[in-house]
């Protein structure tokens, strides 16, 4: 069985978290696209910057650690520039629960990969 990539484990995630947000807020479909491009715009610039899915990069922790506080950063910040309006509750809201997700879903498929095999980012 092939391994899943980090990227896209951490794809998932992030469309996971959008779609709750937007679902839970009544939010258009619209909404959810701008959010979502926001979101994995910003995680995925930030992950190419300091290399997150780089082969053989050393510091993965804190790759890891730098684009989620960078890259959801950004993409509140562009959502914001969308609305009309910076919204630090939402900021805090997408650090903390995008990190639940992310952690979430790393932890979901390394003990599949034990379980299973082959399934860890």
């Amino acid at each position: 069985m092939r391994r899943v990539p980090a990227a896209v484990v951490d794809g998932a995630a992030l469309v996971v978290f959008v779609s709750v947000g937007v679902a839970t807020h009544g939010a258009s479909a619209g909404a959810f696209f701008r959010d979502l491009a926001c979101i994995l715009g910003g995680w995925f610039a930030a992950a190419a910057a300091v290399r997150l899915y780089a082969r053989g990069a050393r510091g993965g922790r804190w790759r890891l650690g730098a684009t989620w506080l960078a890259g959801v950063s950004a993409g509140v910040l562009v959502r914001a520039a969308f609305v009309g309006h910076v919204a630090v509750d939402f900021w805090g809201v997408a650090l903390a629960f995008t990190a639940l997700f992310l952690l979430a879903a790393r932890l979901t498929t390394h003990v599949l990969a034990r379980h299973v095999g082959g399934l860890a980012p």
